[in-house]
Protein backbone atom coordinates (compact mmCIF):
# COMPACT_ATOMS: atom_id res chain seq x y z
CA UNK A 1 0.00 0.00 0.00
CA UNK A 2 1.39 3.39 -0.93
CA UNK A 3 1.12 6.75 0.78
CA UNK A 4 -1.77 7.95 -1.37
CA UNK A 5 -3.82 4.88 -0.52
CA UNK A 6 -3.24 5.44 3.18
CA UNK A 7 -4.31 9.05 2.85
CA UNK A 8 -7.45 8.17 0.88
CA UNK A 9 -8.52 5.46 3.32
CA UNK A 10 -8.01 7.81 6.26
CA UNK A 11 -9.91 10.55 4.41
CA UNK A 12 -12.95 8.29 4.02
CA UNK A 13 -12.80 7.64 7.76
CA UNK A 14 -12.64 11.38 8.44
CA UNK A 15 -15.63 11.97 6.18
CA UNK A 16 -17.67 9.19 7.82
CA UNK A 17 -16.95 10.41 11.35
CA UNK A 18 -17.81 13.98 10.37
CA UNK A 19 -21.19 12.81 9.10
CA UNK A 20 -21.68 10.80 12.30
CA UNK A 21 -20.95 13.85 14.47
CA UNK A 22 -23.41 15.90 12.40
CA UNK A 23 -26.19 13.37 13.07
CA UNK A 24 -25.36 13.25 16.79
CA UNK A 25 -25.43 17.06 16.97
CA UNK A 26 -28.85 17.01 15.30
CA UNK A 27 -30.08 14.52 17.88
CA UNK A 28 -28.83 16.70 20.75
CA UNK A 29 -30.36 19.82 19.21
CA UNK A 30 -33.76 18.13 18.98
CA UNK A 31 -33.69 16.40 22.37
CA UNK A 32 -36.56 18.58 23.66
CA UNK A 33 -38.53 18.95 20.43
CA UNK A 34 -42.05 17.86 21.24
CA UNK A 35 -44.88 17.83 18.74
CA UNK A 36 -46.88 20.97 18.06
CA UNK A 37 -50.34 19.50 18.54
CA UNK A 38 -51.83 16.55 20.43
CA UNK A 39 -51.03 13.32 18.62
CA UNK A 40 -48.03 14.76 16.77
CA UNK A 41 -45.01 12.50 16.93
CA UNK A 42 -41.91 14.16 18.39
CA UNK A 43 -38.46 14.03 16.85
CA UNK A 44 -37.21 10.45 16.54
CA UNK A 45 -33.53 9.81 17.25
CA UNK A 46 -31.45 9.04 14.17
CA UNK A 47 -28.63 6.51 14.11
CA UNK A 48 -25.90 6.71 11.47
CA UNK A 49 -24.81 3.45 9.88
CA UNK A 50 -21.57 2.64 8.12
CA UNK A 51 -20.69 0.31 5.30
CA UNK A 52 -17.44 -0.72 3.74
CA UNK A 53 -16.69 -1.19 0.10
CA UNK A 54 -13.67 -2.24 -1.89
CA UNK A 55 -11.99 0.61 -3.74
CA UNK A 56 -9.89 -0.82 -6.58
CA UNK A 57 -8.06 2.47 -7.08
CA UNK A 58 -6.91 2.44 -3.46
CA UNK A 59 -6.46 -1.31 -3.33
CA UNK A 60 -8.30 -1.66 -0.06
CA UNK A 61 -11.58 -1.31 1.75
CA UNK A 62 -12.95 2.13 2.54
CA UNK A 63 -15.71 3.19 4.91
CA UNK A 64 -18.79 5.09 3.79
CA UNK A 65 -21.73 6.52 5.64
CA UNK A 66 -24.77 4.36 5.07
CA UNK A 67 -28.45 5.07 5.50
CA UNK A 68 -29.75 6.76 8.59
CA UNK A 69 -31.72 4.40 10.80
CA UNK A 70 -34.42 5.57 13.20
CA UNK A 71 -34.30 4.51 16.83
CA UNK A 72 -37.51 2.58 17.50
CA UNK A 73 -37.34 2.91 21.28
CA UNK A 74 -40.40 4.48 22.90
CA UNK A 75 -40.78 8.20 23.42
CA UNK A 76 -40.74 9.63 26.92
CA UNK A 77 -43.87 11.21 28.35
CA UNK A 78 -44.07 14.16 30.73
CA UNK A 79 -47.06 15.53 32.51
CA UNK A 80 -47.51 19.07 31.18
CA UNK A 81 -51.23 19.82 30.92
CA UNK A 82 -50.67 23.38 29.65
CA UNK A 83 -48.50 22.33 26.70
CA UNK A 84 -50.10 22.67 23.23
CA UNK A 85 -49.16 19.05 22.40
CA UNK A 86 -50.61 17.60 25.61
CA UNK A 87 -53.05 14.72 25.16
CA UNK A 88 -56.40 14.44 26.95
CA UNK A 89 -54.60 13.26 30.12
CA UNK A 90 -52.11 16.14 30.06
CA UNK A 91 -49.10 14.12 28.89
CA UNK A 92 -46.70 15.30 26.19
CA UNK A 93 -44.49 12.93 24.22
CA UNK A 94 -40.84 13.91 23.97
CA UNK A 95 -38.08 12.52 21.72
CA UNK A 96 -36.34 9.25 22.49
CA UNK A 97 -33.00 11.06 22.69
CA UNK A 98 -30.83 10.39 25.73
CA UNK A 99 -28.24 13.15 26.05
CA UNK A 100 -25.84 10.86 27.95
CA UNK A 101 -25.83 8.32 25.11
CA UNK A 102 -25.39 11.09 22.55
CA UNK A 103 -22.48 12.55 24.52
CA UNK A 104 -20.74 9.17 24.67
CA UNK A 105 -21.38 8.60 20.95
CA UNK A 106 -19.99 12.05 20.17
CA UNK A 107 -16.84 11.35 22.18
CA UNK A 108 -16.35 8.03 20.38
CA UNK A 109 -16.80 9.73 17.00
CA UNK A 110 -14.28 12.43 17.99
CA UNK A 111 -11.72 9.79 18.97
CA UNK A 112 -12.23 7.91 15.72
CA UNK A 113 -11.84 11.18 13.83
CA UNK A 114 -8.62 11.93 15.72
CA UNK A 115 -7.28 8.44 14.94
CA UNK A 116 -7.86 8.97 11.22
CA UNK A 117 -6.31 12.42 11.45
CA UNK A 118 -3.23 10.87 13.09
CA UNK A 119 -2.94 8.46 10.15
CA UNK A 120 -2.93 11.44 7.79
CA UNK A 121 -0.32 13.27 9.90
CA UNK A 122 2.00 10.27 10.21
CA UNK A 123 1.67 9.45 6.50
CA UNK A 124 2.58 13.02 5.58
CA UNK A 125 5.59 12.88 7.93
CA UNK A 126 6.73 9.59 6.40
CA UNK A 127 6.35 11.06 2.92
CA UNK A 128 8.40 14.10 3.95
CA UNK A 129 11.15 11.93 5.42
CA UNK A 130 11.22 9.80 2.30
CA UNK A 131 11.66 12.89 0.15
CA UNK A 132 14.46 14.10 2.47
CA UNK A 133 16.26 10.75 2.09
CA UNK A 134 15.89 10.86 -1.70
CA UNK A 135 17.30 14.41 -1.82
CA UNK A 136 20.19 13.58 0.48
Amino acid sequence: MDFNSSLRIAATGLHAQTARMRVIAENIANADSAGKAPGDEPYRRRIPTFQTSYDAEVGGRVVEIGRLAYDQSPFSSRYEPGHPAADANGYVQYPNVNSLIETVDMREAQRSYEANLNVVTVTRQMLGRTLDILRG
